[in-house]
């Protein structure tokens, strides 16, 4: 079994930054992926950045990049998402997601498993 457990969201202003994490625990061991995804109300859940476990290749969605900083700690099974120059629109809940298989990063339905999510406002 696999868990993953979201930390870091919270309340920032607008150009303010906040760095997410989430923690691996199970059977990890072959994942091929990490990525980070968010749902605002109303919305459809969305990608945001992924890093391939074992090359550390990155992968970004089009409106964070730049901006935002996806990283892994092996030792720590921990996945980090650095975010900075927080806009309005980043507000929404951010879950973390394990996909096991090479097929295409940035599709959600490729992802395995998921974290339950952590809230980020930003106030402008």
């Amino acid at each position: 079994q696999v868990q993953l457990v979201e930390s870091g969201g919270g309340l920032v202003q607008a150009g303010g930054s906040l760095r997410l994490s989430c923690a691996a625990s199970g059977r990890t061991f072959s994942r091929y992926a990490m990525g980070w995804f968010r749902q605002a109300p109303g919305k459809e859940r969305e990608f945001v950045a992924a890093i391939t476990w074992s090359r550390g290749n990155t992968y970004y969605a089009d409106s964070v990049k730049g901006r935002f900083t996806i990283s892994r700690d092996n030792a720590k099974n921990t996945v980090y998402l650095q975010m900075n120059s927080l806009r309005p629109e980043d507000m929404a809940v951010y879950y973390c997601a394990l996909k096991w298989g090479i097929g295409n990063i940035i599709l959600r339905d490729e992802y395995n498993h998921w974290g339950q999510g952590t809230q980020v406002t930003v106030s402008s």
